[in-house]
């Protein structure tokens, strides 16, 4: 199937056979996929997350110019990203010039949810979808990471839910759903990265992995979050290891506080995370994937906040070691 047949059916939300080669499906094999950064360093990326307020097409020109070589996009309620604001022509425009300014769209920000509470609406989003909803806003979100991506489609993230103390209780229910999940984006050819998240039923690697076992899925992979496991008092290169086969995406912030009361910083500002120690471990266990500043809205709902300040001096911190 042509990608562009491919394209209209994801859009469509129809089921479909595709023949042909994914590089995160060649990448969870052990094979390189189609994404390394530049001269073997890592592909340092910027979420736009952290733009909320910025209009993408200033936004995209603001991460190239700063220095960064790929982006994320999030499409969730709030930005002028979400799926159903993006109309065909802005989807071209928007590919162009991600592509025009030569940077990779890395990875598409979604929140699906395996279980509740939904963990973005305890970040002040309304956010509660069913599971017809979640499936919907899975083939939405693997259409964007078709469309806009120059290259092979960009990696869907999201945090999945649930409570910590409830995980015994709801595993096993939530490892049916993402089979779910699985079994929807399999024919989409596009690939999910379930984010540990600190609180949430998947807080631990350890339970990221159960999770992956049970569904076991090409098409389900980690997205690694060193901040919210840095607050459960796991070492860095302990949690990279236990996940290295698995890991397609990586988020770096800051974080200080406890498991029950904390808050993110921007990446290099809590003094607590040695970057360098990272960027080596990461070529250690041979990730050649993303490494995406994500901002907090702990950060980024301070009054005064600026997206663009806080790209640069996330990009000034983490530079020497990434880019």
């Amino acid at each position: 199937m042509r990608r562009r047949d491919l394209i209209g059916t994801l859009a469509g939300g129809a089921a479909v056979a595709v023949v042909g080669d994914c590089p995160f499906a060649r990448a969870q094999s052990g094979a390189r996929g189609d994404r390394p950064a530049q001269s073997g360093k890592l592909l340092l990326a910027f979420s736009c997350y952290g733009m909320k307020k910025i209009p993408v097409r200033e936004a995209i020109g603001h991460i190239a110019k700063i220095g960064y070589k790929a982006l994320e996009l999030t499409l969730m309620p709030g930005w002028d990203t979400e799926p159903k604001l993006l109309s065909k022509t802005d989807r071209t425009e928007i590919r162009k010039r991600i592509g025009d300014l030569g940077l990779v769209l890395s990875s598409v920000q979604e929140s699906v949810q395996l279980a509740e509470p939904n963990t973005m609406v305890s970040l002040g989003f309304n956010l509660n979808y069913n599971q017809r909803e979640n499936l919907e806003h899975l083939r939405a979100a693997a259409a964007v990471a078709h469309e806009l991506s120059p290259g092979a489609p960009a990696v869907i993230e999201s945090p999945v839910g649930g409570r910590s103390a409830a995980w015994e209780d709801t595993k096993h229910q939530m490892a049916d759903e993402l089979g779910v999940w699985a079994k929807t984006l399999e024919p989409l050819q596009t690939v999910l990265a379930i984010k540990g998240f600190v609180g949430n039923a998947l807080d631990r690697p350890e339970k990221v992995l159960w999770m992956l076992d049970q569904v076991k899925s090409p098409w389900i992979r980690n997205g690694y979050d060193y901040s919210h496991y840095r607050l459960l008092g796991l070492g860095l290169r302990e949690t990279l290891q236990q996940v290295a086969g698995r890991t397609v995406f990586i988020h770096v912030k800051d974080s200080a506080g406890t498991p029950e009361k904390f808050r993110f910083l921007l990446p290099g500002d809590s003094g607590m995370i040695d970057y360098k120690e990272y960027a080596r471990i990461l070529g250690e266990i041979g990730y050649r994937g993303p490494v995406t500043v994500e901002v907090s809205v702990h950060v980024s709902n301070q009054p005064g906040y600026d997206g663009v300040a806080a790209a640069q001096h996330s990009f000034d911190n983490l530079a020497p070691f990434f880019a």
